[in-house]
Order: C-alpha cells, then structure tokens, then sequence
C-alpha cells in the first residue's frame, strides 16, 4: 500500500532525475532514493550515458545503510548487460528489501524484466507511483523506444498576429532576451535540432546552445533537398547532418569536406521523406528533435503528422503583412482544423509563452 511519504520520496527521486535533463542523451532521465526507517539515506541520478545509472549512485552513497531499505527509482531497474551492468543486479546484492518504481522501461530488451528479477529475489516491487510525471522528464524516450521515433518539438516565436518574420524575411528579434533564452533551455535539453534551408540562407543561424550552461551542444540537422548549400554557412561550426532528397555528387563532397555527414532520404519527389527521417533519427538513437524553422517546413512536419509538441512564444506586437507560422492547404470546414490541447500558458519576460500538444 502507497503512502504519503512513498509520494514524497519518489518526488525527490524525480527532481534528482531532473538533474540530468541535458546530460544523459540517449539515456533516460533516472533518479534515485533510498529511505530507511523514514530518512534518506542515499541518493543519486544517472548522469551521462555510459557511466553508473541512479541506482549505482544511491546504492554507493547508501552504503551498508541499503540493506533493509527501500529504493525509490523513477525507472525500473535494468536487467540486461548495456554499457553498464545490470541495475537489478546491484539492487538484490546491496540487499535492499523493497523497491518503489514510477514507471516501466518502454525498452523492450527491459520491460518488466528488471522488476521480474526484483520480485524473483523476494524483494516487494511496487510500479506506477507518479508514472506520469516519470513519463514526462522522458518523453523522446518512450517515444523512440515504443514509435521507433523522437519526439518532436516545434518552437515558434511569432507577434500576437501569427507572423515569425517581416515580408523582407527580417526575424531579429520578435522575442525578447528571456523568451530567448528560455528557447536555448529546450535547445540544451534536445539530441538535435531541426531547420530547413530556406532558415540557413535567410537567417545564417547557427543553432547551437549558448544562452544556458550546457556540457554538450545537439546535433544540427539541415534539409537541403537540391544540396544547394556552400558549406561556408554558420550552420557548420560544429557537428552538423545534412539531408537531402536528391543525389548530388558534387554537393556531397562539397558539404562533406565543411565536415558534414550527408544522407539520401528521397520521398520519390525531389524532396526528403520526413518519415524516413525520423526513422532514421530513432536509430541514431535522438530522443528530442528540436525544430526551429521557416512556415514551409513547419508546415510539412504538421501535414505529416509528426509534431508531438508546440512551444509558441508571442510577442506583444503586431506586423500586419508578413511571414506566417505554417504554410498547409486551407481547410474546407471547421471540423479539419487541428485542435491543440494547451499544457501550460505563461509569461516569460514581456512575452507570452504556450505549451500545447495535438489533440488527436
């Protein structure tokens, strides 16, 4: 039977998991406590890909103290050999006599196995506690573990009439210094970003995390259908993929000598199969796909149905004629339009900040 204070606990074990939120790529956010007799008595959360998970953390920092405790862990226990052990492993070794998990590993080499190799060793499993808001620090995990796919986030910064740009293309700046900044946050916490060229060209963004402290900077990722680009653009400082509809060799080792890696994604039209991409973006192992672009392929990425989650930034300002936010087909009736379900609405700095997801 859960408690108020398993509640509490497992609040902790989930803020430490947040710890991680920029670091663990393509690892899942974990944190982890252990409580005896009613203190904590260690904790940890796992840190980078490669190193010791949550587990490891507290069960060291516990020390003999684990024996007879409980293990609060926001993500069941690992049962297979990775980069590291098994964690179910560790938890039945340091003699810990009852573990509390939010949710189930959505790998399927993990699924239910960790918490069979718990419950096999006599040790009372109990799984569900806060699951949603474990799913929630994890949500291109799950996606990319249960779709095959990152979860995609699409930001757009626009004035209070829905335009991203003057009619000239001028951009800089709608938003103010701490919606800005507030964007680098979901750029941090993201495997790789997303534009397109006609952003590159327009634009000379260079896409990389600099308005918040970060360890580690996210792939870009530029559509270049007709491998147009030059490679001197800004875009290059650093690693970049380019992807592109049509094979040309010449543009290849053009890019390819800036020092990007180019793949072929054709969608039988000239231009790139954003399917596939993100197929492809699941077996590079990107959990979240950060897309900052112009209307044209925001409107692409909406048509496909493959964004997962909308962060709008409006400016108190209006321009009148100019650039939209998508570009799609019209709609006939008011049945076909795309209902958001808003998740948050906020102010960050002067402007006005909305977190919405499809609702389909």
């Amino acid at each position: 039977m859960l408690s108020a204070d398993d509640s509490r606990f497992m609040t902790r074990a989930l803020r430490l998991a947040g710890k991680g939120l920029y670091t663990t790529t393509p690892n899942p956010r974990v944190g982890a406590v252990i409580v005896k007799e009613g203190r904590i008595v260690g904790e940890g959360w796992h840190e980078r890909a490669g190193e010791p998970h949550a587990e490891v953390h507290a069960i060291r920092h516990a020390g003999e103290s684990a024996r007879g405790s409980t293990l609060y862990v926001t993500l069941e226990p690992c049962s297979h050999h990775g980069r590291t052990p098994p964690c179910a492993d560790v938890v039945i070794d340091a003699g810990i006599s009852r573990v509390v998990v939010a949710m189930k590993d959505p790998n399927p080499l993990v699924s239910g196995r960790g918490i069979e190799r718990l419950e096999k060793a006599g040790i009372a499993v109990e799984c569900g506690l806060l699951e949603d808001a474990a799913i929630e620090l994890n949500p291109g995990f799950v996606s990319r573990m249960t779709r095959g796919r990152p979860w995609v986030r699409l930001k757009v910064a626009a004035s209070l009439d829905g335009r991203t740009a003057l009619s000239n293309g001028t951009s800089k700046w709608i938003t103010g210094p701490a919606a800005r900044r507030d964007g680098h946050r979901y750029r941090a916490r993201s495997c790789a970003i997303l534009t397109g060229i006609g952003t590159v060209l327009q634009d000379a963004p260079m896409l990389d995390v600099r308005e918040v402290e970060t360890s580690r900077q996210p792939l870009k990722i530029v559509l270049d259908s007709k491998l147009k680009l030059t490679g001197r653009e800004r875009i290059f400082q650093g690693k970049t993929l380019v992807v592109s509809g049509s094979d040309d060799g010449e543009g290849r080792k053009r890019l390819e000598e800036a020092g990007a890696e180019v793949i072929f994604l054709p969608d039988g039209k000239g231009r790139v199969d954003l399917g596939k991409l993100m197929n492809e973006l699941g077996k590079r192992g990107i959990n979240e796909l950060h897309v900052e672009a112009g209307e044209r392929l925001n409107g692409s990425l909406m048509k496909s149905g493959l964004v997962d989650e909308f962060v709008f930034y409006y400016s108190p300002c209006l321009i009148g004629r100019g650039r939209g936010m998508f570009d799609f087909p019209g709609i006939e009736n008011m049945e076909e339009r795309l209902e958001i379900r808003i998740l948050d609405v906020r102010m960050v700095g002067k402007d006005l900040k909305i977190i919405g997801r499809p609702n389909v």
